[in-house]
């Protein structure tokens, strides 16, 4: 396989890698509000929820400071090693990118970013997590 091919399949991977994120903490946040209205157990479980608060305190703070995502900037570098330009690709990678990567001011992001993280925060005092217990580890329940 070509190194360009095999810099661009990187950098495709990354974006989906990016989009599953974003799909995590968006839906994730909905998931938790559904679950608790469908009374699922699975919201309430710590891991789950820790790793949902982290992944939204990352990019909040990411904005807060101004720091592009270490997962963007990677995928730019492989893209430029593979010889592409930023975006002009497949159509699902063309879709990914303007979904993920649209135009706004920075302090729409920042507010956004803040108030979506806010959301977060109240999920764990209006649906709170199970305590951790021993199941917990073994990934049970």
């Amino acid at each position: 396989m070509e190194t360009r091919t095999v810099y661009a399949f990187a950098a495709d991977a990354i974006l989906v890698t990016h989009a599953l994120f974003v799909v995590f903490v968006v839906f994730g946040l909905v998931l938790i509000f559904v679950g608790k209205l469908l009374s699922w157990r699975w919201i309430r479980n710590p891991w789950y929820r820790i790793l949902h608060l982290l992944g939204i305190v990352v990019v909040v703070l990411q904005s807060w400071f101004g720091v592009i995502c270490p997962l963007t900037t990677w995928e730019m570098n492989l893209r430029s090693k593979a010889g592409e330009s930023a975006y002009e690709d497949s159509f699902v990678v063309y879709w990914l990118n303007e979904l993920l990567y649209y135009q706004a001011p920075s302090w729409v992001f920042i507010l956004c970013y803040t108030a979506f993280g806010g959301l977060v925060l109240s999920s764990w005092f209006l649906v709170r997590p199970r305590q951790f217990s021993v199941g917990d580890r073994h990934g049970n329940p």
